[in-house]
């Protein structure tokens, strides 16, 4: 887990006036809507006792604590306690973390980190989410693993043909060879360009009657973008698929992948249905290969596992990581549950 990142990590259309409890990175986070509609990220743990303010209430734009009645301002400042007599100071010890937000590309992010304001780095375009030509759909599903496994098995090339070939891996089976591929740096991120040449008639599932020919080459651009974003477009000729996946570390052996697919073929809304379906169909295909894996969290050690051609973008994926981790950007698993309160950044 890498800390000084921006996180996305709830769908914005599930962030309501109602707070609501995420956990990421082994530590809870209450979310809700202001009166005016931004988004407010608290520590979801009060000062006093500990008590949930997720299932706690909202007043005058501030969030009551569920237990005590202790009132937090969007801030973390702690501004009343109840059980005081008049004129008795807070002290600053009561105020919680809370947390930089922003709303984009249908998530909200969240910064983890302790840099200023001026140094944080950028959240990645997601530019098909704007083009009107693109159809999107929303499905998320859980993985008892660790989110590097999960994020390796979106950027693995060589894999579809074996673990999806009751889906749209079959298209793979006569040529499961993957060519040499080029992987390039891009900021904050990596990607690169693989063309299938010969990509076959799927035997079942919706992408079946996209298909005339019995053979077509498809194109498809992998990415990864720092912390945790993996993208895959794919481009076979009647069509285009973008896949956005959120790979949420919940804890250590826990991942909730959101994802964003869209598409610019049969648009229509009463079709979604078909392509969720097939969604996590897809996924749960990864998710009993991932959760196979041990051990859960790839090694550190570059040399622990054998490497062949096809594995050079997971590869880069893990220099990357050793890159940050030697930087001081790495997460202990147990940091977070005794960290001392204060308001807005993070040690």
């Amino acid at each position: 887990m890498l800390k000084n990142f921006w996180y996305p990590c709830e769908f914005s259309s599930a962030v309501t006036n109602k707070p609501k409890q995420i956990v990421m990175l082994n530590e809870r986070f209450v979310l809700y809507r202001n009166s005016q509609g931004q988004v407010i990220a608290l520590k979801d743990q009060c000062s006093h006792r500990g008590a949930a303010l997720s299932i706690g209430w909202l007043e005058d734009n501030c969030i009551r604590c569920p237990y005590h009645g202790w009132k937090f301002q969007a801030d973390g400042k702690c501004v009343e306690i109840p059980s005081n007599e008049v004129g008795i100071s807070i002290p600053k010890r009561a105020n919680i973390n809370s947390y930089p937000v922003q709303e984009k590309y249908g998530f909200i992010w969240l910064f983890y980190g302790d840099l200023p304001a001026e140094k944080h780095p950028p959240i990645p375009a997601f530019p098909e989410y704007q083009d009107p030509k693109m159809h999107p759909i929303y499905v998320q599903y859980e993985m008892q693993t660790n989110y590097t496994r999960v994020i390796e098995n979106a950027l693995d090339p060589a894999h579809l043909y074996a673990v999806h070939a009751n889906s749209f891996g079959a298209g793979f089976a006569e040529d499961p060879q993957v060519e040499n591929y080029v992987v390039q740096n891009e900021d904050w991120g990596i990607s690169t360009k693989i063309v299938y040449r010969n990509y076959t008639q799927p035997k079942n599932g919706i992408f079946k009657a996209f298909f005339r020919p019995k053979k077509t080459q498809l194109n498809a651009k992998i990415s990864f973008y720092l912390p945790n974003i993996t993208k895959f477009e794919s481009d076979f000729g009647r069509g285009k698929i973008i896949n956005y996946a959120i790979h949420i570390p919940v804890n250590e052996n826990k991942t909730i992948s959101k994802r964003i697919q869209l598409r610019n073929f049969f648009t229509y809304s009463w079709a979604d249905k078909l392509f969720v379906n097939f969604h996590h169909q897809v996924g749960l295909e990864d998710q009993i290969v991932t959760e196979s894996q041990y051990p859960k969290l790839i090694p550190d050690n570059l040399s622990a596992e054998v490497h062949v051609a096809a594995d050079a973008l997971t590869l880069a994926y893990r220099q990357m990581r050793q890159k940050y981790l030697a930087m001081g950007r790495g997460l202990k698993y147990h940091q977070n549950q005794a960290q001392p309160n204060h308001t807005s950044q993070m040690n």
